[in-house]
């Protein structure tokens, strides 16, 4: 497991549930369910982390993985067309490509556009 745990720290992005943007913007939902070879999955997980935080467009990331290897992590981008720049990072491409061929038994990408959002916070 990533050592981001449910949500991004400081340095990679949104530190707590919460709104992330002016709406309209953009969600990635990446659904996945890991196989049982992990070597090498934290240490590009950890770089794609990274990188994507370094984006035009990136405004946040939110993940979580169950002990029964299922695993959503949702990113907030500006616009589709920032989406699109970071699917085709080379880079991503290539950590893609070792997703399918190692890690992931099998994942699913939702793209979302988030026209409104409610937030709750209990007072202190």
């Amino acid at each position: 497991m990533s050592k981001y745990g449910f949500v991004m720290n400081d340095e990679h992005g949104a530190t707590e549930v919460g709104l992330v943007g002016e709406v309209p913007y953009y969600a990635t939902i990446f659904t996945t369910r890991m196989t049982s070879n992990l070597d090498g999955y934290e240490e590009t997980a950890d770089r794609m982390a990274e990188l994507v935080s370094a984006r035009e467009g990136f405004l946040g990331m939110q993940s979580a993985r169950g002990d029964d290897g299922l695993g959503i992590t949702v990113c907030y981008w500006r616009t589709e067309e920032d989406i699109t720049a970071w699917r085709s990072d080379l880079e991503h491409e290539n950590a893609q490509d070792e997703g399918r061929g190692r890690w992931y038994a099998q994942y699913t990408v939702e793209v979302a556009r988030v026209d409104r959002t409610i937030e709750f916070k209990r007072p202190s």
